[in-house]
């Protein structure tokens, strides 16, 4: 009798799962997903309520209503309202619901990528390279691609902090969470000195201080004309990462293992990385460095849904939107008629979760080095 072949695989049963564990994972993804859907239109209408005027949840859907041609309901508010509803609040919820999936969909991708728990934009320097890169374009007034200036600097100052820090944290072929977290935190400091350096050293007062506040991350002042370059870099980034899931999947078991199932590694995480940067430095230019959405939405997903990436990308990319609209209702109301930097928000609720992480992670023993 011929004994059975001794490569088949451990996890097969894994990668093969039982036709009622694929249906039963297909019912939670779509639970989820709809879930986080009626989430994400209650939160956009709360956005587009909620304020120093009030506006109630029927005239928000009759003034949308009546925008996109829909008349179902007599037009029985105010112009004032109309005004506020659709050119101050809508354009800022907006942003807010494509600035937290994007950050989400990066921060998952991240964590893929460098294979660490606590890999984010913010943490690794990411968005103090972005942050870095504007502010350069500001302050020289450097306007050589016109519009998409701040943007194209942005990506640039992403795309090099990511390169610094990644290369910084690989020592013999390894990289551990330690070591990861320290050249993010300590590349992002020195970014941050350089930025506030050009700040002080700037002869434009007033931008200065514009800058300053934006450097804490806000929606405010967004308008329907800036809204489109966030909005693609979007669904650029989610398409091709849902695209990549499986090979993000691969990721998370090593590349000897990923390299053993025909991925080509190198190539695949260079290319991610400019992805990545691409959407971060877009998302920053637009609304400011926020942290740590990336770090809490793809742990917090993963709890319902598991660690496939073709159900975490998707999930994470609306838990984003809703906690960051929500955080940006709480900014603006919390301290009214003053407006918190929703940036600040974030991090009092980032912070706690990251220091959980990483209590969480050490008593498990998941401080392992990466190949």
């Amino acid at each position: 009798m011929t004994a059975p072949a001794a490569s088949a695989p451990a996890d097969a049963a894994v990668r093969r799962p039982s036709r009622d564990g694929r249906r039963a994972g297909r019912g939670s993804l779509a639970t989820a997903l709809l879930v986080l859907a009626a989430l994400l239109v209650v939160s956009a209408t709360a956005g587009l309520a909620i304020g120093s005027v009030r506006v109630p949840p029927g005239q928000v859907w009759g003034i949308v209503a009546h925008a996109l041609g829909a008349d179902w309901a007599a037009p029985d508010w105010s112009r004032a309202r109309e005004t506020i509803v659709l050119d101050v609040r809508a354009p800022r919820v907006l942003l807010g619901a494509v600035t937290g999936a994007g950050l989400a969909v990066v921060g998952t991708a991240l964590q893929a990528l460098v294979r660490n728990p606590l890999a984010e934009p913010y943490l690794l320097g990411v968005s103090s390279g972005a942050s870095l890169g504007a502010v350069a374009v500001i302050v020289f007034g450097v306007t050589w691609l016109g519009p998409v200036s701040l943007s194209a600097a942005a990506f640039a100052g992403a795309l090099g902090a990511l390169l610094l820090v990644y290369a910084t944290a690989r020592t013999g072929g390894r990289i551990t969470s330690v070591r990861l977290v320290l050249s993010g935190v300590a590349i992002a400091s020195v970014l941050t000195a350089v930025l506030n350096l050009l700040l002080l050293t700037t002869d434009r007062g007033n931008e200065a201080r514009a800058v300053l506040a934006w450097t804490l991350g806000g929606l405010g002042g967004v308008g329907w004309d800036t809204l489109w370059l966030p909005g693609a870099a979007l669904l650029l980034g989610t398409a091709v990462l849902v695209v990549q899931a499986r090979n993000l999947n691969l990721l998370l078991a090593g590349e000897e293992a990923a390299t053993t199932m025909g991925l080509d590694v190198a190539r695949f995480r260079a290319r991610l990385f400019v992805l990545l940067s691409l959407v971060t430095g877009v998302l920053v230019a637009a609304a400011g460095p926020i942290g740590f959405v990336g770090l809490m939405m793809p742990h917090i997903v993963r709890l319902f849904v598991g660690g496939d990436h073709r159900r975490v990308l998707p999930t994470a990319a609306l838990g984003g939107a809703v906690f960051l609209i929500w955080a940006d209702i709480a900014a603006r109301t919390v301290a009214a008629p003053m407006e918190i930097p929703v940036g600040v928000l974030t991090a009092l609720c980032g912070g706690p979760f990251f220091l959980w992480l990483m209590r969480r992670d050490a008593r498990r023993g998941t401080d392992r080095g990466v190949a």
